[in-house]
């Protein structure tokens, strides 16, 4: 059996400082916003709390040694270890996590957060991810 290495305890504690982020911007806001207007406040929340990120990213993809520009963009990269995508959908849709799935591979990052705003309850918008 191929077993994983849990997730750091340190990188578990900052999933927690974000989601309990992005769950005051949703109260503050609500659902029914576009991804853009979440996205903003949200990294304005972690600004306010000390939390590094860097918000649309470029993923290139590394395919047969070479470096492609394939237009991928990260929404949020938290201290380099958590990939946030942030999502205002009506119903949730698998391929968001396939997307994000497949992020976390190419930018060798363990762990994932699907956040979708687009929810009267919050933690029925949440997803975590892990490698």
């Amino acid at each position: 059996m191929n077993s994983v290495e849990p997730i750091p305890v340190e990188v578990d504690n900052l999933a927690k400082k974000i989601v309990d982020a992005a769950y005051k911007v949703h109260a503050a806001l609500g659902p029914g916003l576009l991804e853009s207007v979440y996205e903003k406040c949200l990294v304005q929340e972690f600004k306010l709390r000390g939390i590094k990120f860097r918000q649309q990213v470029d993923l290139p993809i590394i395919y047969e040694g070479i470096k492609i520009d394939a237009g991928l963009r990260l929404d949020i990269i938290v201290e380099e270890c958590i990939i946030i995508e942030v999502k205002s959908t009506e119903q949730h849709n698998r391929l968001f996590e396939a997307q994000l799935l497949s992020y976390l591979k190419l930018a060798n990052i363990r762990l994932g957060l699907l956040i979708n705003f687009n929810v009267l309850i919050f933690k029925q918008g949440i997803r975590r991810i892990a490698l």
